[in-house]
């Protein structure tokens, strides 16, 4: 859980960091050829952000653990895959955050791909093989799994659509259970947000014109498919401190908007719209569970 935090914020931070840099729309328009600068803005920036990220966390967590050899885990059953999800999510969206960043600085596509979406691979693989020399934590190999699948889903679509087709977001509502156990699941809304796998939902945004081509249908509308689950107190299901979790999972479906598809020819607009895409906006949901029940959300976030 502690990682989703981290990943978040290296995320939000690098974002807003590279486009608070200029007041000026041109400044935000992406070069139409290599722009040096801004590629190695963009290099020392990201590099110096994840760096001392990496410092922080060995020196502000790992330290707090006892250190070992080299181990790995086996935690695929966990959180009923949530935390997995969040791997997912993070490893994509700071590949498109690498590919954005040197999009903006001129740079080729092949090289966005080869050395911008692989951003956050290359950062959980870190994390992860620091995992694997703690005795609290260790190296999991669904880990990296699911860090591959993110940055996958980025480079896959580019390959084959040169465009993103579907979109990971991510979405949160507060449960009743982080007051239960607060050191876990935190304490307060902005912890919960980040730590809470009750109250989060992931989502594939597929826009729908790009898959059925409509001009009644505006460009930016999407159908999301979302994942979540609801009555985890403890990572593992058969915990004998807990031994009467209620476990579920939850399957969604509703409409979104992919913010980037808006036109507007304010380059900082974009740049907010690119900042907010990662969330999945309000709408009515439909909700099929694992015990087979169906509800409808007038309202689902």
């Amino acid at each position: 859980m502690r990682k989703s935090i981290l990943f978040f914020l290296l995320l939000v931070f690098n974002v807003l960091s590279l486009n608070a840099q200029g007041q000026v729309n041109n400044f935000l328009k992406p070069s139409d050829t290599l722009n040096v600068l801004r590629r190695n803005m963009v290099v020392i920036t990201e590099t110096s952000l994840a760096t001392l990220t990496l410092i922080g966390l060995n020196e502000l967590w790992y330290s707090n653990y006892d250190r070992s050899s080299f181990r790995t885990v086996k935690d695929g059953n966990e959180w009923l895959q949530m935390d997995k999800f969040g791997h997912i999510f993070s490893s994509y969206q700071l590949g498109r955050l690498g590919a954005n960043s040197l999009n903006w600085a001129g740079v080729s596509k092949k090289d966005q791909l080869i050395y911008g979406s692989t951003l956050g691979l290359g950062f959980l693989t870190a994390v992860e093989v620091m995992d694997g020399f703690s005795e609290e934590w260790g190296f999991s190999w669904f880990d990296m799994l699911a860090n591959v699948t993110g940055t996958g889903l980025y480079v896959g679509q580019e390959l084959l659509w040169e465009e993103q087709r579907i979109m990971l977001k991510y979405s949160f509502n507060m449960s009743k259970y982080a007051n239960q156990r607060p050191d876990v699941l935190g304490n307060g809304f902005f912890e919960e947000v980040l730590k809470d796998y009750n109250g989060q939902t992931y989502w594939l945004s597929a826009n729908i014109n790009s898959f059925i081509p409509n001009n009644k249908i505006p460009n930016w509308l999407n159908l999301a498919f979302g994942y979540g689950a609801d009555g985890m107190l403890t990572g593992k299901p058969n915990d004998p401190l807990f031994p009467n979790q209620n476990r579920i999972r939850q399957y969604y479906l509703s409409l979104d908007l992919d913010l980037t598809r808006i036109k507007t020819k304010s380059n900082f607009l974009k740049s907010i719209f690119d900042v907010l895409n990662v969330i999945k906006l309000p709408f009515p949901a439909l909700e099929l569970n694992s015990e087979g029940r169906v509800k409808f959300h007038y309202i689902y976030f």
